[in-house]
């Protein structure tokens, strides 16, 4: 497919979920509350959708994934929360 057919297709679905995302930040950033990882590893994730031109998909899932090899023991929480604890960037 072509840029343009692509625009013609994805831009506007594209666009409400961009700014679906800064409404998102915007309102975070607005609400008082101690500091979270799941924050941290987003805005990493941002950063890496800004800094990786043709693997910025991996780069978000990498972002955002748990890196380590060995499972755990037990389970910490019942549901996944999206993001890596270890991730967090203090």
């Amino acid at each position: 497919m072509q840029r343009r057919q692509l625009l013609d297709l994805y831009y506007l679905e594209a666009r409400s979920k961009l700014l679906d995302l800064a409404a998102f930040l915007d309102r975070v950033e607005r609400a008082p509350g101690e500091a979270d990882f799941r924050w941290d590893a987003f805005h990493a994730a941002l950063a890496r959708m800004q800094a990786s031109p043709g693997g910025r998909a991996a780069g978000v899932l990498d972002a955002l994934s748990d890196p380590t090899t060995e499972p755990i023991p037990v389970a910490t929480t019942k549901a996944a929360c999206g993001a890596w604890p270890g991730n967090a960037v203090s």
